[in-house]
């Protein structure tokens, strides 16, 4: 009867042991994707207020056309 608690004491630490390594793994995985994603933003230059705005093409297309169309 001892033998047997023993035996499943024994199965519940390696569960729990098993549930862990995989935890670590699985939280590694996302530190390590969520790092590649942010070094992929900070590539990109971003412009702040107005010059985003007035460097969009829907923007210089409406003042190309409206110097086509004159005042």
């Amino acid at each position: 009867m001892a033998d047997d608690v023993e035996s499943r004491e024994a199965r519940g630490r390696r569960a729990r042991a098993r549930s862990f390594v995989l935890g670590g793994l699985v939280g590694a995985s996302a530190v390590a994707a969520g790092l590649s994603r942010a070094r992929r933003r900070r590539r990109r230059p971003v412009q702040a207020g107005l010059g985003a705005f007035e460097s969009a093409p829907c923007y210089r297309e409406l003042l190309e056309s409206e110097r086509r169309e004159g005042p």
